[in-house]
């Protein structure tokens, strides 16, 4: 088998590679996101707000979960992307072994793990009593399918690290679509509820991996590589989780942060429970664009860096940046200006409609803010220094985002928007860090080079 990677980062057009190389890394992040949309809606319209309650509760819980195994795997595709870039491809065949291994063992446990959990990871959650019991069902059900939801994720990355973005592309289509229908039978048709619309998140989840290891064999993965490979690689695995870990551990205690949040504004009640919820739902749409592209960054740097040309990488950084602001601003306008529009889509509640509006207002602001922090910390992931991104987003979820809602929650008469305004006070610490630690760092690169 050949050696040609299908997309070499390394060379031609830094703009004209990034920008190709997002647009399917986007178009899989949105339909990802569509998992939780879809849920939301149908169960919206066929159930009541106890199951909007349940799923919006019960999938913040899951996306803590995700978040670490999403850092862990971090960890392997910046590895990956380094041994590519650098060509060495026995490099790249011993971190995907130990990966695979390693990724095996950690969902095995959790399977075993949130199920048995999740009656205190939902009370964790300050779930509305009237919601309590669906979203400890939501939880176990997709507890137990947590493993075919992991490695979804980390064969996703391994595509991208590779250079193909188009394959978790059309592997997540296919996905998508198994899961709306699933939503449409199992809700709408069987009235399930909550619970249906996880079993359908599953089930979805399931086909994709099936479907992607179909796909594997099919078209390989550019070199050489087979089941006699699959032997733990202790150096390799050693550095999977030194990078990995301290974007596992941000992204745990940022999805705990936002727990904690969902807990405080719990603590409002049904209807602010359920408008929250979906006001999320929204803004996890509207920060695909920025989070594909820290994506995309971090790879497109990682290949770079291992192919000793870093000024291809920081120029990768620097266009991801003008990018994702010029989207930011629009989303911005949209967000603030017309939330009601966007929320509509989700209920027909009015109490949990204007609820969703004035949370969705908060976040608007930090649309034309996270870009910039997004894609400086995709960089230092490229160049392997994921301990300093966890650091920066360790201090401005617990000493700023954190706070600023506990303090916010407290004053009478708050409104949702005022306890909101926490995450572009945090987004804007995270900035000022960021770019210090940026600077100090390539002068020291400059001077050691």
């Amino acid at each position: 088998m050949g050696t040609k990677m299908k997309n070499d980062l390394t060379q031609g057009s830094v703009m004209k590679k990034l920008l190709l190389f997002v647009l399917p890394i986007f178009g899989a992040n949105l339909l990802q996101a569509m998992y939780g949309t879809v849920d939301l809606i149908v169960v919206g319209f066929f159930s009541d707000a106890s199951s909007v309650s349940a799923v919006a509760t019960g999938s913040m819980t899951m996306q803590t979960i995700n978040g670490v195994v999403f850092g862990l795997s971090m960890g392997s595709m910046v590895l990956l992307g380094q041994c590519i870039g650098g060509k060495d491809y026995q490099g790249a065949t011993r971190t995907i072994a130990s990966s695979v291994l390693l990724f095996l063992s950690i969902g095995l446990i959790m399977t075993l793990a949130v199920p048995l959990t999740a009656g205190r990871l939902a009370k964790l959650m300050n779930a509305p009593v009237e919601a309590l019991r669906q979203t400890v069902s939501y939880i176990q059900v997709c507890g137990i399918g947590v493993l075919a939801i992991i490695f979804f994720n980390v064969i996703s990355g391994m595509f991208r690290a590779l250079g193909d973005a188009r394959s978790p592309f059309l592997l997540m289509l296919i996905s998508c679509v198994s899961n709306i229908i699933g939503d449409l039978i199992l809700v709408g048709v069987f009235h399930m509820g909550s619970t249906g619309a996880a079993v359908a998140t599953v089930f979805a989840q399931l086909i994709s991996v099936l479907t992607a290891l179909l796909l594997l064999r099919k078209r390989g993965i550019g070199f050489e590589f087979h089941k006699d490979c699959f032997k733990p690689a202790k150096e390799e695995t050693v550095k999977v989780l030194q990078y990995g870990l301290p974007i596992a551990a941000q992204d745990a205690l940022t999805g705990i942060s936002f727990a904690i949040i969902m807990a405080i504004l719990n603590s409002f009640g049904l209807v602010a429970s359920a408008g929250v919820g979906i006001a999320q739902k929204i803004v996890g749409l509207i920060f695909l664009v920025p989070g594909a592209m820290m994506a995309a960054v971090s790879v497109f740097s990682a290949q770079n860096i291992g192919a000793n040309q870093r000024n291809r990488a920081r120029q990768s950084m620097f266009y991801g940046m003008i990018s994702t602001f010029c989207v930011g601003i629009v989303m911005f306008y949209i967000s603030f200006f017309h939330g009601s529009i966007l929320a509509g889509m989700f209920t027909r509640d009015k109490e949990v409609l204007a609820a969703a509006t004035d949370f969705l207002k908060s976040y608007a602001i930090d649309c034309a803010l996270v870009g910039f922090n997004f894609n400086m910390t995709g960089y230092l992931n490229g160049c392997g220094k994921t301990l300093f991104v966890s650091l920066q987003g360790i201090l401005s979820t617990f000493l700023v985002r954190i706070p600023v809602s506990f303090f916010m929650s407290k004053v009478a008469r708050v409104t949702l928007f005022e306890v909101g305004l926490a995450t572009p006070c945090a987004t804007v610490f995270a900035i000022v860090i960021t770019t210090i630690y940026l600077v100090i760092y390539e002068r020291r690169v400059r001077m050691s080079g």
